[in-house]
C-alpha cells in the first residue's frame, strides 16, 4: 500500500484525513510534530506528505523548506489560510499545492490521487531523460542525465519542478504557453490547481538565468495568454 504521511495536530482534523485515506486504499499514519515528522520522512518509505501550516514549535513553511531541501515527494499544505501572500510563500517553498479548510474529504482524496499520478509521470519522464542529449539555449546548458543546468560556466542549482520547466521552455521555445498548459504538462493535472504556482517557478528561473530578472528577455511574459522562452 502507498504511505502517506499526515502532519497535523489537530487530532479531529487528522483522522478525518486518515479514514478517507484508508478507505481510498491508501497507508496514512499521523504525526502533529513538525521536526517528529520530518525525521519520519528521512527514515521511511513515504510518497506524500500532507503538511498543516499551523504546528508546534517549527511552522509549515519551515518544515515544508526542510523536507523540499532533502526529499522528493509531493507535498501538500492543508490550511485555513486563504490569503494569495500565505499560498505563494508557501509555493516558493516547495510546497506543490494547497487544500483549504475546511475542505471536502472527497476532493482531498482526489488532489492526494493527482499528485501521486503526477510524481509517477514525472519518475518515468526522469528515466526517459537518462537517454537524452544535452540541450542548449544561448549559454545555457541543460544535462537531463545529470539534471544539472550551466550558465555560462557557471552551474545552477534548479529543484525538481524549476529544472523540469526549464526543459520544457528550452525544448519548446519560441512559442507562446499559457498558464494552465504548463501547469498540466509539469504539474501533471488539470487547472483546477492553484495556477499562481507557474508564476512562483517563473519568476524563480528568472532569478537565475535572467541578467535583468525585472527585465527579462528570455522568458517572455505574453500578457493574457503565458510565456513564451526566446532562444537566439
Amino acid at each position: 500500500m502507498r504511505k502517506i504521511l499526515i502532519v497535523e495536530d489537530d487530532a479531529e482534523i487528522a483522522m478525518l484525513e486518515k479514514d478517507y485515506l484508508n478507505m481510498s486504499g491508501y497507508s496514512s499514519e499521523v504525526i502533529g510534530d513538525g521536526l517528529e515528522a520530518l525525521e519520519a520522512l528521512r527514515n521511511g518509505e513515504y510518497e506524500l506528505v500532507l503538511l498543516d501550516l499551523m504546528l508546534p514549535g517549527c511552522d509549515g513553511y519551515e518544515i515544508c523548506r526542510l523536507i523540499r531541501d532533502e526529499i522528493d515527494i509531493p507535498i501538500l499544505m492543508v490550511t485555513a489560510r486563504v490569503e494569495l501572500p500565505d499560498r505563494l510563500h508557501g509555493l516558493q517553498l516547495g510546497a506543490d499545492d494547497y487544500i483549504l479548510k475546511p475542505f471536502d474529504p472527497a476532493e482531498l482524496v482526489a488532489r492526494v490521487i493527482s499528485h501521486l499520478r503526477r510524481y509517477e509521470r514525472l519518475t518515468e519522464w526522469k528515466a526517459e531523460e537518462e537517454s537524452e542529449e544535452p540541450l542548449t539555449a544561448g549559454d545555457i546548458r541543460i544535462d537531463p542525465r545529470q539534471r544539472s543546468v550551466y550558465v555560462g560556466d557557471r552551474e545552477v542549482r534548479f529543484p525538481k519542478r524549476e529544472f523540469d520547466l526549464l526543459k520544457y521552455f528550452v525544448s519548446n521555445p519560441n512559442v507562446v504557453h499559457s498558464k494552465k498548459q504548463l501547469f498540466e504538462t509539469i504539474w501533471g493535472y488539470d487547472s483546477s490547481g492553484d495556477l499562481a504556482t507557474v508564476t512562483v517557478h517563473v519568476n524563480r528561473i528568472r532569478d537565475k538565468i535572467e541578467k535583468d530578472p525585472s527585465n527579462p528577455k528570455r522568458i517572455e511574459t505574453v500578457w493574457g495568454i503565458g510565456y513564451r522562452f526566446h532562444c537566439p
